[in-house]
């Protein structure tokens, strides 16, 4: 018997909320899954078999089985969509009709991740490694912001807070996983350490001790 939920992606910041909240599905629920590496230097994204998932042509992106070979793309959707069919306890995030406020809180740091975090530190890498020429306004700008975007989530964590949304101190959900993934790369983008930023650092590393997450973080391997 196939698996539900056949996934394409890539070693990302964009792929790894996926496999991360895929690998905690699995050990909350036994959800299993399958996986095919992308190889986004080759453009194998660009190929017709797969602009037919996605028109996009980009990772992530799955089919589910389960539900008639059903295609979603874009992180955040994808993360949406699991939850939605899959987390039936609602462990990684909350009931829009009996939980409203919390449901915002987690839509609000997810889409701050989706249209913050993750363009400008993805453009932050892009400059300051992989851009063909140097550029130091580009890198500049782009890796001031990515600061000044882990200081927003400094201001919030510094509230005696563990997690993003929710009340108290929080639930871990989706929009950590989404956020995390790009927050916990932060040497590759050209910041060396979280010093300047310890309640992000906890975060991080309270997020790093699970072993779903870490599972998910290594898939697909490197």
């Amino acid at each position: 018997m196939s698996k539900p939920i056949q996934l394409y992606t890539a070693r990302t910041p964009n792929g790894f909320p996926i496999t991360i909240l895929l690998e905690e599905l699995k050990a909350k629920y036994g959800l299993d899954y399958d996986y095919q590496s992308i190889d986004i230097m080759k453009n194998t994204q660009k190929e017709d078999w797969f602009i037919k998932i996605n028109p996009n042509g980009r990772i992530p992106a799955i089919v589910d089985r389960a539900r008639g070979n059903f295609n979603v793309f874009e992180t955040s959707a994808i993360l949406l969509y699991l939850v939605q069919h899959y987390d039936k306890e609602l462990e990684f995030g909350f009931d829009p009709v009996k939980q409203p406020d919390d449901y915002s809180e987690e839509l609000q740091w997810l889409f701050f991740a989706h249209g913050g975090i993750g363009p400008m530190q993805g453009q932050a890498n892009h400059f300051n490694r992989y851009a063909p020429e140097d550029i130091p306004y580009a890198k500049k700008r782009y890796l001031d912001e990515t600061k000044r975007l882990y200081g927003v989530l400094e201001i919030r964590l510094n509230q005696g807070r563990e997690w993003l949304a929710g009340p108290g101190k929080g639930k871990y959900t989706i929009a950590d996983i989404k956020t995390l993934a790009w927050v916990r790369i932060h040497a590759h983008t050209g910041i060396p350490t979280l010093d300047e930023w310890p309640n992000v650092k906890a975060w991080v590393e309270r997020a790093e001790a699970r072993p779903a997450f870490q599972a998910g973080a290594n898939v697909p391997p490197a």
